[in-house]
């Protein structure tokens, strides 16, 4: 423990028994807290914003831990825990000073190591980071509030990958929590963020609770902009509710009970616009990105003309309409693999997806491959709707042709662990399955989760596409926009022969909050400048 940390512990201590002397002063009245009911997309089954690439854990980790870079609405990177940084050596030296005053929830002071160490953890699992340490010749923190950077070439993208908003967010922690290995889960939940997780509240399956850390320092100056400028907060208290069941979600919503639901069923959209009470609107404009992933480490998708042979039987409106309905102003098809709407989107091999669908030339593809009837199991989330609208439209694709077919129901929590096996079917393996991710990991090639070919290194399916890996590090590296859109359509079109993923279409999902909450900002769910009245 360093002296500034031994000499805070100390002050704190010292304050408490000094105020054993003095006398006893009147009581003020309480003030009512003022606590959020929330109902999360899915139960919190994963606490470690590394550890896995689900969304309610982001959501969880944004509250918990600060990062040291926000970005606006407009995805720019912004200083958040940093006052800023310098370049300095043609770009290959990069020195970030943290912002006097940073507490984690333990009491302990906010040093450069602690965001060294948890760069180092996250940059050993995240497809961004991973990208970052491959250049970074030294990482350092020659004092408490200097973070440096020694670049083997220039990388001037260094702030928008820490300050990346999907899955996996560069979460600062103690150096004690960080140096866990990134492949073991951390349960402590210390951070630095406007929220404490209050672990002794923590129900699984059903609540999950956060109080608000007076310790907090919110960045000054500026407006709050999706996850950067000042944090404030004015809730004393979070709750999350997990309700598996829409129509007790609807009603809880309808009768005042809960504030927020993160993600109505859209076939309740209608009901609940009735309400005087509720506000509906979309959070993220650049929508939700629905994805079939593929176990590429065991037949029969080992084999890109295996994955490929599905091109010619997918039907992007089906899934999207079993997820929305048929309100075409809800979700697009005809999407390939960036975002619709992005800077990078492209009509590169869009072909595959656009042209006639053909279910028994699709079989003939498969069969072609080297399909030999082996069984596929596909897990599916019961408890999810949106993701289990999709597993069962794919399930019927699937069953046409002509896949001996494992579907296999269960809850979401049994899902993400069941991903994590590279085991073969036989023992408790899987082979592929239906995802959605936001669609702000999926506007540059950068953040793409899944559009990456590092194999076992990759997130669960872990292709090996070398194409992919090599198209990616150029638009990395290149000079200005139109040379990245140029590789964007590169990349598309290497994406359609490797095909890591199956593109499904993008739904815009709205969420839910009842009129006497305000504040909530664009992106995704953030607790922080938002007040319930």
């Amino acid at each position: 423990m360093t002296y500034r940390r031994s000499f805070l512990r100390a002050s704190a201590a010292m304050g408490t028994m000094a105020g054993l002397g003095a006398p006893l002063a009147r009581p003020a009245l309480a003030k009512p807290a003022s606590a959020l009911k929330f109902i999360p997309q899915a139960d919190l089954t994963l606490l470690d914003p590394i550890q896995t690439t689900a969304a309610v854990t982001r959501n969880h980790g944004l509250m918990v831990f600060d990062t040291l870079y926000g970005v606006d609405e407009a995805l720019n990177p912004q200083p958040q825990m940093v006052e800023g940084h310098r370049v300095e050596e043609d770009g290959r030296r990069w020195t970030l000073t943290l912002r006097e005053g940073l507490v984690f929830h333990d009491g302990t002071p906010v040093l450069a190591r602690d965001a060294v160490a948890s760069i180092r953890r996250w940059g050993s699992r995240d497809a961004y980071g991973q990208s970052l340490m491959a250049v970074v010749d030294e990482l350092s923190a020659p004092d408490d509030r200097t973070i440096v950077f020694r670049l083997k070439r220039p990388w001037r993208l260094l702030p928008n990958a820490l300050a990346k908003p999907g899955p996996s967010i560069c979460a600062i922690m103690p150096e004690r929590l960080a140096r866990t290995e990134a492949t073991v889960q951390v349960t402590e939940m210390v951070g630095s963020g406007p929220f404490r997780f209050i672990a002794g509240e923590r129900v699984s399956g059903a609540r999950a609770v956060y109080e608000r850390f007076e310790g907090y320092v919110p960045r000054p100056g500026g407006a709050a902009s999706f996850t950067a400028g000042p944090k404030q907060v004015h809730l004393d208290r979070v709750e999350w509710h997990t309700i598996p069941d829409a129509s007790t979600a609807a009603a809880a919503m309808q009768s005042g009970e809960m504030d927020w639901w993160e993600q109505p069923s859209f076939d309740l959209l209608p009901l609940l616009r009735r309400s005087r009470d509720i506000a509906i609107e979309a959070q993220d404009a650049f929508g939700t990105q629905c994805i079939l992933r593929f176990n590429t480490l065991m037949p029969p998708f080992d084999k890109p003309e295996a994955r490929r042979a599905f091109l010619g039987a997918i039907q992007q409106s089906d899934f999207m309409a079993a997820v929305v309905g048929d309100d075409r102003k809800m979700w697009a098809d005809k999407v390939g693999f960036f975002a619709p709407g992005s800077v990078m989107a492209n009509d590169e091999g869009m072909a595959a997806l656009n042209g006639p669908r053909d279910i028994a030339a699709a079989k003939r593809a498969l069969e072609a491959a080297g399909y030999k009837g082996e069984r596929v199991v596909m897990p599916a989330p019961t408890d999810f709707p949106t993701i289990n609208a999709m597993s069962e439209v794919a399930a019927d694709m699937f069953r046409r042709m002509g896949i001996n077919l494992d579907y296999q129901p269960m809850d979401w929590g049994s899902v993400i662990q069941r991903l994590s096996s590279r085991q073969p079917v036989e023992k408790g393996g899987w082979s592929a399955f239906c995802i959605w991710v936001p669609g702000i990991t999926a506007v540059d090639p950068a953040a793409h989760t899944y559009l990456r070919g590092t194999g076992e290194r990759t997130t669960f399916g872990w292709p090996s596409a070398p194409g992919v890996e090599r198209l990616r590090e150029a638009w990395i590296d290149a000079p200005d926009l139109e040379s990245q859109k140029r590789i964007a359509r590169e990349l598309q079109a290497e994406a359609f022969r490797e095909l890591p993923y199956l593109p499904l279409g993008t739904f815009y999902q709205q969420t839910a909050y009842h009129r006497r909450i305000s504040g909530v900002l664009k992106g995704q769910p953030l607790f922080y400048n938002v007040r319930k009245d």
